[in-house]
């Protein structure tokens, strides 16, 4: 893999294409870009310093000077609130958990062939760890996939899950709020205009009343809501979600959905609120293993799922509602969710596993050998190996990113080659093609220049997040 050892480096690789005189860069030829952004991207994830935010600060700049932009979906929640923009596709939120750029390159090759734009890039506050991708790192390879990809328009970055942990809330409340705000102005810097507030975790059913069992939700979504609202950006509405029943828990209810919304409104009057709302359907994050190692099938309440989103649009002018923990269900489900309305469907897991799947069997059971010996923690009383290494082998994603960043080109069209197919089957079962033109009327660029760095950025320290949803 080729990277920068230093600034000239980066500049001189753009020779004919951009320049760059001090703080000010100018897009020369852009057809030339593909050709020379690998190098770009190579060097802002695994140069070090200087060298590393300088390659992140033209790699952002180069995107904006040619029209692709990080952007807010919120205006197209509420055009679809609104019943302006019909209920006939689901938004695919898709975690890129590992190879960030070579996925995202098989993402934008896919929204070409399908002119496709309504659709999101995340990654949740748990997975950042373990992925070792922090939010301007995530954005910036995204950019760069779209510039060799030769996609132009509005990019849609979330931060899935900025989840309260109970357990941390309990001791300290104020503590574990101030960790979720510190994020949020991180990933607001880097372009994530669409942040899922979780404090469903906050959720007790030993009370009686619905409004007492969802309070605690309610009330600290709306601290967070009031947060964001301070620090986004001139002109742009960060697109907000909320959500009332933790994953993997018991199917919501509208009952819930309004116990949650009521509480919610009045704690934010006055305040742009949320577009959209997460509830719990039947399914799990990355499923339900067996022993064997296979996925036990799961059974989605769609039912359940149409009439909250219903609710949501004509009771409080949401999008509607956000189905998770989607990736691993039979392919015969997806086009489903649409049908019934649904507003957003997120999508992680099963890109893991395709990517494990074609990795060369070597590199596999190499990261099968550091979770045997670092997470043995974690191989709980009865499990068995193919339980445990399905269930932790997302958590070498990182230890291995520059291994796996770093196979041989073949390797990676192989791998990219899959994941286009699976996206481009999303895709279609979702319904999103043609909707580029519509996101692009809606939703324009608003010009989000940042300055060159004259210094590396300090290092952002790891927090425990292994009570944390994915």
């Amino acid at each position: 893999m080729k990277k920068a050892t230093t600034v000239q480096d980066l500049i001189d690789s753009l020779d004919g294409a951009v320049t760059v005189i001090g703080n000010v860069l100018k897009v020369q030829d852009q057809f030339q870009l593909p050709g020379k952004i690998e190098y770009l991207v190579n060097s802002a994830v695994f140069s070090e310093g200087l060298t590393r935010d300088t390659a992140r600060w033209l790699i952002w700049e180069i995107a904006q000077e040619i029209g692709i932009y990080v952007a807010s979906i919120h205006d197209l929640y509420m055009e679809i609130g609104k019943g302006a923009v019909p209920t006939t596709f689901t938004v695919p939120a898709m975690n890129i958990r590992a190879m960030n750029y070579n996925t995202s390159r098989a993402v934008f090759r896919a929204a070409n062939k399908y002119d496709a734009g309504a659709m999101l890039f995340e990654i949740a506050r748990s997975e950042m760890g373990y992925t070792d991708q922090r939010p301007l790192e995530y954005t910036i390879c995204i950019l760069a996939a779209a510039i060799k990809e030769i996609y132009r328009g509005p990019i849609f970055i979330q931060g899935d899950h900025f989840q309260v942990s109970p357990a941390r809330f309990q001791q300290d409340p104020d503590a574990e709020i101030q960790a979720i705000k510190n994020l949020m102005d991180e990933a607001v810097a880097a372009g994530f205009f669409n942040i899922d507030i979780d404090t469903s975790t906050l959720v007790d059913l030993s009370y009686d009343t619905l409004d007492a069992q969802q309070k605690d939700n309610y009330e600290q979504c709306a601290v967070l809501t009031k947060h964001a609202r301070a620090i986004e950006p001139d002109e742009i509405i960060i697109s907000l979600g909320g959500e009332i029943g933790e994953v993997g828990h018991k199917n919501s209810t509208v009952e819930e959905l309004h116990a949650f919304m009521q509480g919610y409104l009045k704690e934010t009057e006055g305040y742009t609120g949320i577009s959209k709302i997460s509830v719990q359907t039947g399914t799990s994050h990355g499923g339900v293993v067996q022993a064997d190692g296979t996925l036990a099938e799961v059974n989605v309440d769609f039912d359940t799922l149409h009439d909250l989103g219903q609710a949501a649009r004509e009771d409080y002018g949401l999008g509607g509602a956000v189905q998770h923990g989607a990736s691993t269900l039979p392919p015969d489900m997806f086009h489903k969710f649409p049908e019934v309305g649904t507003v957003e469907i997120h999508l992680a897991t099963g890109f893991q596993n395709i990517i494990y799947d074609h990795l060369p069997p070597a590199l596999v059971e190499e990261a099968y050998d550091y979770l045997r010996e670092n997470l043995k923690g974690e191989w709980k009383e009865g499990m068995t190996e193919d339980q445990f290494l399905y269930k932790t082998r997302k958590k070498a994603i990182g230890p291995f990113k520059e291994a796996w960043w770093s196979l041989d080109e073949g390797k990676k069209e192989e791998i990219g080659a899959v994941l286009q197919t699976q996206f481009e089957f999303l895709f279609d079962q979702l319904n999103i093609s043609n909707t580029l033109p519509l996101v692009t009327e809606l939703i324009p660029q608003v010009p989000m220049r940042i300055s060159r760095p004259t210094e590396a950025a300090a290092a952002v320290e790891a927090e425990d997040v292994s009570d944390l949803d994915d």
